[in-house]
């Protein structure tokens, strides 16, 4: 499909025309709300939570269930999406997924649009994104105007773009832009996008090469959520991964997002890196509280050499601490955190009790797409850039990932869609089946019944039967109107989530070659 491009013009867009928000996610029982932020450098304040659901009591050591790390450490998905991305196919029909995009936007009320920013000045060996390493900052301001090129290809194909009430940056760096260039990208979405007065706007951020600039200009455009990669204060750490860090930094990038009026700042980190212990972590948890961010997500490191073959240095070195280690500092995370007053979230988020995250989990509004959990449920997703993933209810969409097919496809006037798929029904409905568990950690049979049409017992009763042995591993309760992750299965949910995907291949029985995996382990 092609199209003719055209500008827009006219729209003008400031700082002040976007209210201050935030955004992330959350898992865990009703909570105070009165809770404030706490002062930056200063230790959190601690706060009880009631145990109204058992599931939420991270704090017990017996959720900590190290001696079922050997039975439960399989390759399995992260449930970003479902179908997940290996099942993306070049093979899909491009009219198909393209016809299902433009149908949707006649229809959907709103809509959630992902900007990819490829480039890195230096490759952190643990990443797993799709990044390009460069120095020569002349490819990022040709790779804007063609973000621009591709934004007004939707603005002219679409019989109408819905107003975009979430907008998220992410990358590579998308600091890596200068503040003019940032300027410039927003002028253009600008000209494609009507933005909803609320609209949500986050951003990725790089504190090592952050200046104040960076941070005013996303400001200008309406940015109101920040996340900055950490990973580890540790000085060790960061040498084996290539990615030194100081404390100042970081600190330094927090003060100027909150001097510039951002609602919410996010804090990355990562466990199971080379050499980390429990010492130098727990140090790291020790800065990590006095910077006081709103939110933290604590990812596992995912070891997939196969697709980053740079992580093999890992290998060599023989420094990757063992599943049993990654596990326990998880539950340090999980114990020190928890025990400052944050909110444990998902697998492995934390917020502020106040924070919308919270109250977004409380009402059952929470959602979970390829940037990870958002408030916003529901909405479809438009991405632009090289390698950026769409999503709409009925199919999934990547571009070209080379960005030089993906500028060439754009100036032919082509959208560039390299590959996808088309969700059966059957799809969809395990896709709600596994969203909720990687969201709420439950599952009640009978709402799903009236909302999937299908009697979730009965339909999924196979499914249900490959529970039984987490059941008996105390990681699931199985009752007869839910299914119920228990405390220690909140550290498990990706296997949870496992017995419910269609597409997972059967496992390799004992003596037999393993196949080449597909997705990171789940400890």
């Amino acid at each position: 499909m092609t199209a003719s491009i055209r500008r827009n013009s006219g729209r003008k867009f400031s700082a002040t025309s976007f209210p201050q928000n935030d955004f992330f996610f959350h898992f865990g029982p009703p909570v105070p709300s009165a809770m404030r932020r706490p002062q930056a450098n200063k230790p959190s304040p601690r706060v009880s939570h009631p145990a109204s659901k058992p599931m939420s009591n991270f704090s017990q050591t017996d959720s900590l269930r190290l001696d079922l790390v050997p039975k439960y450490n399989v390759p399995g998905p992260r449930y970003t999406s479902y179908p997940t991305a290996v099942r993306f196919s070049a093979d899909t029909p491009r009219s198909a997924l393209l016809a299902d995009a433009l149908d949707d936007l006649t229809v959907a009320p709103s809509l959630s649009l992902y900007v990819h920013i490829p480039f890195c000045e230096s490759l952190c060996w643990y990443c797993a994104c799709n990044t390009v390493t460069t120095n020569d900052h002349a490819r990022s301001r040709a790779y804007i105007e063609t973000l621009g090129l591709e934004a007004a290809l939707w603005a002219d194909t679409a019989c109408r773009l819905p107003p975009v009430t979430q907008l998220h940056f992410g990358g590579g760096t998308p600091t890596f832009l200068t503040p003019l260039e940032i300027r410039r990208l927003g002028e253009l979405l600008h000209e494609n996008f009507e933005f909803a007065p609320d609209a949500e706007i986050s951003v990725e951020m790089d504190p090592r090469r952050l200046t104040p600039g960076h941070v005013g200009a996303y400001r200008e455009l309406g940015m109101n959520r920040v996340s900055f990669g950490v990973q580890d204060f540790d000085s060790g750490a960061q040498r084996a991964v290539n990615r030194l860090q100081t404390l100042e930094m970081t600190r330094d990038a927090i003060t100027w997002a909150r001097e510039a009026g951002c609602a919410s700042v996010n804090l990355d980190l990562i466990y199971g890196l080379p050499g980390q212990t429990g010492e130098t972590f727990s140090r790291t948890l020790d800065e990590v509280l006095r910077l006081a961010p709103d939110r933290l997500a604590v990812f596992a490191y995912a070891h997939v050499p196969w697709l980053r073959p740079a992580q093999r240095v890992f290998e060599r070195a023989g420094s990757l601490p063992g599943p049993e280690m990654r596990l326990s500092l998880l539950g340090m995370a999980i114990e020190r955190l928890t025990g400052a007053g944050y909110v444990a979230v998902g697998m492995d988020h934390f917020a502020l009790p106040s924070d919308e995250l919270a109250r977004a989990f409380r009402e059952k509004r929470l959602h979970r797409n390829f940037q990870g959990y958002s408030t916003r449920a529901g909405l479809s997703i438009l991405g632009l850039g090289a390698t950026a993933i769409s999503q709409t209810p009925g199919a999934f969409r990547q571009n070209e990932k080379d960005v030089a097919k993906w500028g060439a496809r754009i100036e032919a006037g082509e959208f560039p869609v390299e590959r996808g798929t088309l969700l059966s029904d059957e799809d969809r409905r395990r896709r709600e089946l596994i969203m909720g568990i990687m969201c709420d950690g439950v599952l009640e049979y009978d709402v799903l019944a009236k909302k999937l049409g299908v009697d979730v017992r009965e339909h999924y009763a196979g499914e249900l039967r490959k529970l039984a042995p987490l059941e008996a591993d105390g990681l699931v309760r199985l009752g007869a109107d839910r299914l119920e992750a228990t405390p220690a299965g909140r550290l498990f949910l990706r296997n949870i989530a496992m017995a419910f995907d269609a597409y997972l291949p059967p496992p390799v029985p004992a003596g037999s070659q393993e196949p080449a995996p597909h997705h990171s382990r789940t400890v």
